[in-house]
């Protein structure tokens, strides 16, 4: 079956933690979601030769580093495939911006000094804005990219809404939306904009789910 025919039956899709064998792919996915994403080709120059490399190395690490830290990784499956995938922050505010020494040196290395700036930054901008304490922080979200509109985010959205209603301690989910068409999806899951914010030379809406007891 050729990758353009093929179209899982969405009532069969399973979501479940990523295993250490889905990284690889995980990061393929997401890379190609946030490819023309205004956030990452602002912080990562995407008219300044490398764009690529660089994208796809800050890709590779922060999924690496979640995994590390034992992060929701949350994975769509499709017969084994995984094909959606979303990297969420805990409540535990001690992962927070700054991450750890190790990736900040090899975001330093792959990335270069400004982007790994700017990558912290934007983070510290966010959680500034969010209307909690404790709460999951909606990191990267994607879909495999011959799979789009077909309904896939929105059952990733339902395994994420899940685990913060499993979650007693977290007041929410928050998130930065920087692109328009992405508003819809956000909003129909719940998020409720908070404020904007600059990063670089784009802005993006600091949006918020609260939980519902």
């Amino acid at each position: 079956m050729t990758v353009s025919a093929y179209k899982p039956d969405i009532t069969k899709v399973t979501s479940a933690y990523l295993t250490a064998d889905d990284l690889k792919v995980a990061a393929s996915i997401l890379y190609n979601a946030y490819f023309d994403d205004p956030l990452f080709t602002d912080i990562f120059e995407v008219d300044r030769e490398g764009y690529e490399a660089r994208l796809r190395s800050a890709i590779r690490e922060e999924v690496n580093t979640f995994w590390d830290a034992q992060q929701p990784l949350i994975g769509l499956y499709d017969e084994g495939r995984l094909i959606a995938v979303s990297c969420m922050i805990g409540p535990d505010a001690s992962f927070g911006a700054g991450r750890f020494w190790h990736w900040r040196l090899k975001m330093l290395l792959t990335t270069g000094y400004v982007g790994t700036k700017q990558m912290i930054a934007k983070e510290e901008k966010v959680r500034e804005k969010i209307p909690a304490t404790n709460y999951f922080m909606l990191s990267l979200i994607g879909v495999h990219p011959s799979l789009q509109d077909m309904g896939l985010g929105h059952v990733l959205m339902r395994s994420m809404l899940g685990l913060l209603a499993e979650d007693g301690q977290s007041e929410g989910i928050g998130v930065l939306v920087t692109l328009p068409k992405c508003l819809s999806f956000f909003k129909d899951a719940g998020f409720e904009h908070v404020e904007d914010i600059e990063v670089g030379k784009m802005t993006g809406k600091v949006m918020f789910h609260k939980r519902k007891d």
